[in-house]
């Protein structure tokens, strides 16, 4: 059973939002905003540059499920009116610096990607545009290749980057509201980051060492014997960034009603472990670990974090052999 609201057409042209990064969190806003206001840019190479869209089943969170199909953006016929980038962090700036010409410099272009690092990369970039950058609870996973599910209820928050985002900001939450999604305006974007940082820091590393869901991690010894300690050096490394951080007790306290919360849940960080595909770990606990040494602080369990993580996905990829990319 569809959606109602994906039943409503509208009329495509400038005003599409073009979404760039077809996994999860791209085919759910795909599939909420309503039929003929969203299309997929295509990937710069392999047989997706020739195809006419994207089809792929979509259950949302009422467990209904059925068919969603995007077309893919013809970059010389249509100019979006806005862009927003579902990306892994470490493939943002590549995949805007193969895009943004195309794009009129009016655009405003919203960054969906988890951890730090990446946003401020691709502000420093294009400075002159209006970029901004999105904090996100809402959850998606893709069972298989051909299915996206609505995992999880959450809230959207979207903030400026650059001078010239700041007008635009109202008008793109208007656009998304289309969705039904919760999303709010928010002028302290960077703290709301910062804010989802300390939670992916302290559950996905652990659940991807670990090769559990989020809320076995709880009762395992090295939780329990390095999350206080986890907790303090966040606590440092904020304060030395002009942040009010919660106390480290308090960081704890929510690190672990979130993994309770999102008990069943596996991190993204986790699959791509499984996958043998590279993880976000540099933008999370190594985001905190480089921000760390810029004032000259210890952060030796979040260092201890970043490593074993890489060591998890460099075994796996030993194992695994070579599969396509995901969009």
């Amino acid at each position: 059973m569809a959606d109602a609201r994906h039943q409503a057409q509208s009329a495509p042209g400038n005003g599409r939002i073009a979404i760039l990064g077809a996994g999860s969190l791209g085919r759910l806003w795909a599939a909420l905003l309503p039929a003929g206001t969203t299309t997929f840019i295509p990937r710069q190479y392999g047989s997706e540059k020739n195809d006419p869209g994207l089809t792929y089943r979509f259950q949302d969170r009422h467990g209904y499920e059925y068919p969603i199909s995007v077309p893919l953006l013809d970059w010389s016929t249509e100019s979006p009116g806005a862009v927003i980038v579902t990306t892994k962090a470490g493939d943002t700036l590549g995949a805007l610096e193969a895009n943004l010409p195309n794009l009129k410099p009016s655009v405003p272009v919203v960054l969906f990607q988890n951890g730090m690092g990446s946003q401020q990369a691709v502000a420093e970039r294009w400075p002159d545009r209006p970029i901004m950058a999105a904090s996100t609870t809402e959850g998606a996973n893709r069972p298989d290749a051909r299915t996206t599910v609505h995992a999880g209820e959450g809230e959207t928050w979207i903030g400026a980057l650059t001078a010239s985002a700041s007008p635009l900001v109202a008008g793109v939450v208007a656009q998304l509201n289309a969705s039904g999604l919760v999303i709010h305006e928010e002028p302290g974007i960077l703290k709301r980051l910062w804010g989802k940082l300390i939670i992916n820091a302290g559950i996905n590393p652990y659940t991807a060492i670990l090769d559990c869901a989020n809320g076995d991690i709880l009762d395992a010894p090295l939780f329990r014997n390095t999350v206080g300690a986890l907790c303090l050096e966040l606590v440092s490394v904020m304060h030395h960034e002009g942040l009010s951080p919660p106390s480290p007790e308090e960081m704890q306290a929510q690190i672990e009603a979130v993994a309770r919360k999102t008990a069943k849940n596996t991190s993204s960080m986790c699959s791509d472990v499984h996958r043998g595909k590279p993880t976000e770990i540099d933008y999370i606990n190594g985001y905190i670990v480089s921000r760390a040494r810029a004032h000259n602080l210890p952060a030796p369990v979040n260092q201890m974090l970043t490593e074993r993580v890489k060591l998890r996905t460099a075994t796996q990829q030993e194992t695994k052999p070579d599969t396509p990319g995901a969009t």
